[in-house]
């Protein structure tokens, strides 16, 4: 399945991308927050996470990388970081509340990740993986940063949400729903499972030898 690029299609996915960079900027902040790291690191944490997924996938789908074809982006993760760093100051924010941007994120660069994968012509499942791949590595890359755990390999649902809420956009694009609905759907749906998957701690079976 082949999205063809047009003018409306485009700009869906410059929005969804905005926001993801935005809310995914945030969520690094808060989490290098709590790690006491100064101005510098923070940004730089912040512009490693809301740039990091998409520089990936389009380095793997072989396209100029977004946010130097246009650096709006680089100036919205920036503007992010900066923002949150001076509402930390004034504003009590609870240790877990990065989780929630952090949420919001990953069903945005999921849906955007798939969206890209469709307009460059690659097969549905490598494109529903991309947008797991573009949700994920942002948080991956800022966890490493900040010497913790990866929140991927060991939190309630995560990847997994991404990856279904991936192939229910593309479901609906088989279906014929329109693009902007599609995506509004199969992220809402992405964000909401996330945040369940928190509240009543679901996850997935971990690893565990015979004893």
């Amino acid at each position: 399945m082949t999205l063809h690029p047009n003018p409306a299609l485009l700009q869906n996915l410059y929005w969804i991308t905005l926001i993801a960079v935005v809310v995914s900027s945030a969520s690094a902040v808060l989490k290098a927050g709590f790690k006491q790291f100064d101005l510098f690191g923070v940004i730089i944490i912040a512009i490693v996470t809301g740039l990091g997924g998409g520089s990936l996938r389009d380095m793997l789908l072989d396209r100029e990388v977004f946010w130097i074809r246009d650096q709006m982006f680089f100036i919205a993760s920036l503007g992010s970081a900066i923002a949150i760093f001076l509402l930390a100051r004034v504003l009590v924010i609870p240790q877990r509340f990065f989780l929630i941007p952090d949420a919001a994120g990953l069903a945005t660069f999921g849906v955007a990740g798939t969206l890209v994968s469709l307009m460059v012509g690659a097969p549905w499942l490598v494109a529903s993986f991309m947008g797991v791949m573009t949700g994920t590595m942002g948080g991956i890359f800022r966890d490493i940063l900040c010497n913790t755990p990866p929140v991927v390999f060991q939190s309630p649902l995560y990847a997994t949400v991404s990856w279904a809420g991936s192939l229910l956009f593309i479901g609906l694009l088989y279906l014929h729903m329109d693009v902007t609905l599609a995506a509004i759907i199969a992220g809402l749906a992405i964000f909401i499972a996330r945040l369940l998957a928190i509240r009543f701690n679901i996850k997935l079976p971990v690893f565990k030898f015979k004893e």
